[in-house]
């Protein structure tokens, strides 16, 4: 019975200990006062533990590895040459984007946009359909089911140019946070949405006032008023995009499944192990790992015995995944990527996080300081930064860098007087400039965008993540698709939280 006592009084002490330690405020490491106080101003700060995966996306931990071509460049573009980078960690989709994604992006403007006479937004979404004709082919049935008809419901959407996908990861970054705030009653979705007060993200975080209050809200510990979530709040997540080339080239690779104790034990050519196209899997032996072009006029195999029975595209959910558990890296459909091409990129971009694009803006102020009001279309109006402002950075100074050392006429020394232009922004543009010139100085502009990976009109060669192609970004095929991306914030590792080494 004492021994039942002391064991009891032990657990209340320790019971009480853990108490009294939970209701006492954390306070700041450096100045002591405590966070979330309103005796001391309130300054609030909210638990968190680590960034929510979004809908559809897979993680990816970062790494370095040698981006660029792994094997003969039989094309001889020499636009990839090997070299050693490194990638932070991210997300990225599961799977291609499909026709039913999009078809509930364009049912969203449809019900948004047309009512208030904007059907253009609308119709500027909408993919395509003609991709599929071919001057000595009959597609016509491609032409008017594959994007609408049920049974292509889960494969990948096409016809959708670079432009195209970039506006549908904006909006579906809107949709996400939207659900997430409404999930918690923060706001309520609208029954009528209309295209100055729908649910935008970063209007929503721009704007105290924003209008779509839900059942609750949150309040300022110092005043009691209420507020919107804020970023500093941990709840909503980063904006959903392309991926980067280096990014897409690395989660294609999958060499995660290859490494040990720091060591990649064997590099590959495809996202997958070995140089051969078909399946070691003994259930499935011979069978092609992904949807590609087999040969000349083979697609997808003999009848009885289709082996990727890929006529065309097949569903985003077909084949094998790759280690990271992403499918159809290296075919189906190739897919855009956020970089603007240059053969040059790999001697020009930095070795951490690469990407070739950049072009920075700020949120157009008014007079008096404050934020414009949201455009025609509900987006905040968005301005290149200032050179003037920006004249003493070390890190950048002009708001376009597209083609920040490509050896155009801003690169170089005018040796020529390039096309004698009077200033050197003129003969930039001149030179990558897609304009009605009587004269075409290069077929790579400012408007040309990588997409990598094969495809099912593709011959093998083209599944290897180290391939690169480039097509102007208001164009579209009937072969290229895309997957969004999104980054990731805080620690590099999933699961693990960092600990104080004492």
């Amino acid at each position: 019975m004492n021994t039942f006592k002391k064991v009891s009084t032990v657990f209340f002490i320790m019971a009480l200990v853990l108490g009294m330690t939970s209701c006492k405020k954390e306070s700041s490491p450096t100045t002591g006062w405590n966070y979330n106080d309103a005796k001391n101003g309130g300054f609030e700060v909210a638990p968190f533990e680590e960034q929510a995966t979004g809908p559809g996306l897979v993680f990816i931990e970062g790494g370095t590895f040698v981006m660029g071509q792994m094997e003969e460049d039989v094309m001889k573009d020499w636009n990839n040459t090997p070299r050693r980078v490194s990638v932070a960690s991210f997300y990225m989709d599961e799977c291609e984007i499909s026709n039913v994604d999009y078809l509930e992006y364009l049912y969203w403007l449809e019900r948004v946009f047309i009512p208030q006479d904007l059907k253009v937004v609308y119709d500027n979404a909408v993919p395509d359909e003609n991709v599929w004709r071919d001057r000595l082919g009959y597609n016509e049935p491609d032409v008017e089911y594959y994007f609408r008809h049920p049974a292509y419901r889960h494969y990948p959407v096409v016809g959708v140019s670079w432009l195209q996908a970039t506006n549908y990861a904006a909006w579906r970054t809107d949709r996400v946070n939207e659900k997430i705030l409404a999930d918690r009653g923060y706001v309520e979705y609208a029954e009528t949405p209309t295209a100055e007060g729908y649910f935008n993200t970063d209007a929503y975080l721009t704007y105290e006032t924003y209008e779509a209050e839900g059942q609750k809200r949150l309040r300022y510990i110092s005043s009691g008023e209420y507020r919107n979530v804020k970023m500093e709040d941990g709840i909503l997540l980063p904006k959903y995009r392309l991926p980067t080339e280096a990014e897409w080239e690395y989660a294609a690779y999958g060499l995660i499944g290859n490494t040990l104790n720091e060591r990649v034990l064997e590099r590959k050519v495809y996202p997958w192990n070995g140089q051969q196209l078909r399946t070691e899997d003994k259930k499935y032996y011979g069978n092609y790992m992904t949807n590609i072009r087999r040969g000349r006029g083979d697609y997808m195999g003999i009848a009885s015995s289709l082996n990727d029975a890929g006529f065309k595209t097949k569903e985003v959910y077909s084949d094998w995944p790759n280690d990271y558990g992403l499918y159809q890296m290296a075919g189906n459909v190739a897919e855009w990527v956020m970089d603007v091409y240059r053969q040059s990129s790999h001697d020009d971009v930095t070795e951490y996080n690469p990407f070739r694009g950049n072009y920075f803006e700020t949120k157009q102020l008014l007079e008096d300081g404050t934020v414009a009001e949201r455009d025609s279309v509900g987006r905040i109006p968005m301005v290149p930064v200032s050179d003037f402002k920006n004249d003493r950075r070390r890190n950048y100074r002009a708001a376009d860098n597209k083609n920040y050392l490509d050896g155009d006429w801003q690169s170089l020394q005018d040796m020529d007087s390039w096309t004698n232009a009077t200033t050197n922004t003129e003969a930039t543009e001149q030179m990558y400039r897609k304009s009605s010139n009587n004269y075409e100085y290069s077929l790579v502009s400012d408007q040309a965008r990588v997409y990598k990976g094969g495809s099912w009109r593709d011959i093998p060669y083209w599944s290897a993540p180290g391939s690169r192609r480039y097509m102007d970004e208001d164009e579209s095929t009937d072969y290229i698709g895309f997957r969004c991306a999104m980054a990731r914030v805080g620690a590099q590792t999933q699961g693990k939280k960092a600990k104080k080494i004492k």
